[in-house]
């Protein structure tokens, strides 16, 4: 008995004398919070010679994050929405393609400033051969710029599409 009490109390006094560290948050927890930290106005200049207007708003009590795009495409509004469930990072996107691929993220690196999520399903799609975006690769610089390269999937192949670099406005 007296050993397993010397046990129990050197377990305690383990414990006691050793403060628990704080936990980090998980990737997709802390990439989820980049995400909210670009609310704002942003002007993007894609790599294909077209520039366009961006709001993005946390929305939903603070559940997601809603990136509309205003003239990427003229006369069409596209919707990017990003949010997390349970430990996964989620990424629909509302195409002028009129269809709904669904992403997850599928990395993390530099520190969490970079991003990639990659196909997971989607709707409006007869099969994943229909043309969508496919992949996309956000790159968050600092306060006032970050850029994401989208992929573009049809017929059974992958393409790189283009990358838009963003400058908040206000």
């Amino acid at each position: 008995m007296a050993i397993v009490e010397s046990m129990l109390i050197a377990s305690w006094l383990a414990g006691a004398a050793a403060p628990a560290e704080p936990a980090a948050a998980p990737p997709a927890a802390a990439a989820f919070e980049r995400f909210k930290s670009l609310a704002g106005t942003w002007r993007g200049k894609s790599t294909r010679g077209w520039e366009d207007e961006v709001s993005i708003a946390t929305i939903a009590g603070g559940s997601a994050v809603r990136h509309t795009s205003f003239e990427a495409h003229p006369g069409e509004q596209m919707e990017t929405l990003v949010h997390l469930d349970g430990d996964r990072l989620l990424l629909t996107h509302y195409c002028v393609a009129k269809n709904q691929p669904r992403l997850v993220a599928t990395g993390f690196a530099e520190d969490g400033r970079v991003v990639t999520f990659e196909f997971l399903d989607g709707t409006g799609m007869a099969s994943r051969d229909v043309g969508h975006m496919d992949k996309v690769v956000v790159r968050f610089a600092d306060a006032d710029h970050w850029s994401s390269r989208w992929t573009w999937y049809a017929n059974g192949q992958e393409r790189w599409l283009e990358e838009i670099h963003y400058q908040r406005q206000r």
